[in-house]
């Protein structure tokens, strides 16, 4: 998408669960994927993580700065609520990309997910049951 197209994108609200933390971005996710990776399944708590990815530029904290949590360095990183943990989003790609932890999302993003990835290490309790692709690592990893 052009830079013109993001601009003409509906925004969306998220925040962390305290609501400490909340961000606005483009309704213009690139791609949006389940993530069964035992990261992934780390910072959520879950089963998988429900991401949407964007350029990093369309995100932009709008109340927390200070309640914010940064693990990782300044290029590549997971963003959490320091009071009460949430996982906001990951910054990924050389820093170019986040990762929005589509659970934090207040509004009702138009994109869903169309693959899980990493299910070679999914958590053996889960079972998935919809009809999307799988793979075992990245897309294209079988």
């Amino acid at each position: 998408m052009t830079g013109s197209q993001h601009q003409n994108a509906r925004i969306l609200a998220g925040e962390c669960y305290c609501r400490a933390v909340r961000y606005e971005v483009a309704d213009a996710f690139s791609y949006a994927l389940n993530c069964h990776c035992s990261n992934c399944r780390r910072t959520t708590g879950s089963a998988f993580k429900p991401f949407a990815g964007i350029e990093y530029g369309q995100l932009s904290l709008v109340r927390g700065e200070d309640a914010k949590v940064i693990y990782g360095d300044d290029t590549t990183h997971d963003a959490h609520c320091a009071r009460c943990g949430s996982l906001l989003y990951s910054r990924v790609r050389e820093g170019k990309w986040a990762h929005v932890a589509m659970g934090t999302l207040v509004d009702t993003p138009s994109i869903r997910p169309s693959a899980h990835i990493f299910v070679g290490s999914k958590a053996p309790w889960h079972e998935i049951t919809d009809n999307l692709p799988q793979y075992r690592g990245h897309i294209g990893d079988g």
